[in-house]
């Protein structure tokens, strides 16, 4: 229990400490934003870049890893979708409640995590988390929050052709691709750019942190309460139990096993809260004071059940 109160409390001791700091005036809701800005655009490409690099290729492309997570993330779209159907949830609200269950916040929550439970795989699960997460995960529920609005003939595969070019500009996966580059090419690179790119890179995991509690400050939280939670429960349990179904379909499918590091840390990935830009996309549908409460929700349980999670696994 003390090994992994030592891996969470760290971890919830930061996201609390940036939420007292704005709370008591000592920064304001709007130095998140900036802080936030440099980590998605600065210094977690950095740390992708570094990671996929400076590894072998066939580590960055682990395919049963990869497979298992995007089959996880997509059952619990499906599931997610059939409960709120038949709930008869708006095509809108369905959509977003959707996002929150299957996205999860690998570079803000989730590298922390692995950070300190595996650190010498932490980079590279950020790398595996980063691809299925930007080319399936996100893209699919981007698909349904366009279908969610009022069509004028729109063409869904221009749609999805300008959903993907979105994804492909994201700084995050520019620093993938081009980290893909070299890994395969098995270029050298000159050490005063691994020593500059690990400099912005180091400032990822605590600042990521920081600027999530930060951000829960001022959050628009009255919105759907019965669908907030909702979807923050399937955040927090569904989807981290697709995940674990689907290890255990690739395994009776045969596909090549996981080391028992890389499949706890495949359940833990799911199980941590949505990405910290989901009220941000909430808002194109005008459901951001739902999406925030199911955030704020999911935040605050997750240290419940993310420790509960990691005395089980760990």
């Amino acid at each position: 229990m003390l090994a992994v109160l030592g891996i969470t409390l760290p971890i919830f001791a930061a996201v609390a400490l940036g939420y007292l700091c704005v709370r008591f005036g000592l920064f304001k809701p709007a130095d998140m934003r900036l802080f936030g800005s440099f980590v998605l655009h600065i210094a977690l490409p950095a740390l992708l870049f570094l990671s996929v690099a400076t590894r072998d290729a066939r580590e960055v492309f682990n395919l049963t890893y990869m497979a298992v997570f995007a089959a996880g993330a997509l059952a619990t779209i499906a599931v997610s979708f059939t409960l709120l159907t038949a709930l008869k949830t708006s095509p809108s609200r369905r959509a977003v409640a959707i996002m929150g269950t299957s996205c999860p916040n690998s570079g803000f929550v989730g590298y922390p995590l692995m950070l300190l439970a595996f650190p010498d795989l932490a980079g590279q699960i950020l790398a595996l988390n980063m691809l299925v997460e930007n080319f399936v995960i996100i893209p699919v529920c981007l698909v349904l929050f366009e279908l969610a609005k009022p069509q004028q003939g729109a063409n869904i595969t221009r749609l999805i052709g300008q959903i993907l070019l979105g994804v492909l500009r994201r700084p995050m996966v520019i620093a993938l691709v081009l980290g893909l580059v070299v890994s395969l090419l098995k270029l050298p690179l000159p050490a005063p750019l691994t020593q500059t790119a690990g400099l912005f890179a180091a400032s990822a995991s605590a600042l990521a942190l920081f600027t999530i509690g930060g951000a829960l400050v001022g959050l628009p939280v009255k919105g759907h309460r019965a669908l907030a939670g909702l979807t923050a429960a399937g955040k927090l349990v569904l989807h981290p139990a697709m995940v674990a179904l689907a290890l255990v379909a690739a395994v009776a499918l045969g596909l090549p096993p996981l080391s028992s590091a890389l499949a706890t840390a495949l359940v833990l990935s799911a199980a941590i809260p949505m990405f910290s830009i989901y009220a941000l996309f909430a808002a194109e549908l005008g459901h951001e004071g739902m999406a925030s409460l199911a955030q704020v929700l999911a935040t605050a349980a997750s240290f419940l059940t993310l420790s509960g999670l990691m005395l089980w696994l760990l």
